[in-house]
């Protein structure tokens, strides 16, 4: 059976090279085209930064040709999503995006892609924090608001969105689980305020260290106990064998939106 093409928006990046290396593992697809931007000094060179040569020379999307049956994963900074969205939907091609962060004037262009081909928004592409997602829900919804929760995220230093797209994800699970908007009950800086805790809020907190993969804990505590969900990543590979299985998943898929708990059929 021939391998399907892959199209990897932000191929210099973290994720980028994570994907490198599980495509080596052994994969439905092959690396077809690697785009980065178009000031990126890579441009021209093999996508694989290091390990053996994958004979895809890095582009720019001025250069980009997405060939017919292709799936496109989208994990660069955000800038060009509406545009990469756009160029997926004129030539049917599914998409995922692993970009968090991105300006939310963006997500009309996202739902305009949609209504042509299969779309997955995907803050978070590893399974475990899918499960870890719908465990969250289920919590919420038995604990009731009795139940403070605290959602404490950690990164890498050179992460730039805070909370973490993932954070921001299991929030809205917590907060939909209990029939409210997680923007009329997030708290997101404690820092001038002078006050105790507001009843049914939900909170969170960033830490950006080091070369720290991962980790999500969703804390629901009320007097006298207090329950944890911890999610820790240790290699960004992780992420990049959850991309692929989404990836072929929505392949298949019909035009529309989803989300990585639709994967594991949550």
């Amino acid at each position: 059976m021939r391998s399907q093409p892959l199209v990897i928006f932000g191929i210099t990046g973290r994720m980028g090279q994570a994907l490198i290396r599980a495509l080596r593992e052994g994969s439905q697809f092959h690396l077809h085209c690697a785009v980065a931007s178009s000031t990126s000094s890579r441009l021209g060179q093999d996508a694989a930064a290091e390990g053996p040569a994958t004979g895809v020379a890095v582009i720019a999307d001025a250069a980009l040709v997405l060939p017919p049956g292709s799936v496109a994963l989208e994990f660069s900074d955000g800038s060009a999503l509406a545009a990469h969205a756009r160029a997926c939907s004129e030539a049917g091609v599914p998409l995922l995006v692993g970009s968090t962060g991105f300006d939310p004037a963006t997500l009309p262009a996202l739902t305009r892609a949609a209504a042509k081909i299969p779309v997955l928004l995907a803050p978070n592409t590893s399974i475990g924090v899918a499960v870890l997602s719908k465990l969250v829900k289920q919590a919420a919804a038995a604990l009731g608001a009795a139940y403070d929760i605290e959602i404490v995220e950690a990164h890498h230093a050179m992460k730039r969105d805070a909370p973490s797209g993932t954070a921001l994800s299991l929030g809205e699970a917590a907060a939909q689980a209990r029939g409210i908007a997680l923007e009329a009950v997030a708290a997101y800086d404690r820092h001038a305020a002078a006050m105790p805790r507001t009843p049914g809020s939900i909170g969170f907190s960033s830490v950006r260290a080091g070369d720290i993969v991962g980790e999500h804990t969703v804390m629901f505590a009320t007097q006298g106990e207090r329950l944890e969900l911890t999610h820790r990543a240790t290699d960004r590979i992780t992420f990049a064998r959850g991309a692929l299985r989404a990836a072929a998943w929505l392949s298949l898929q019909p035009k529309g939106l989803y989300r990585m708990a639709d994967i594991v059929g949550l």
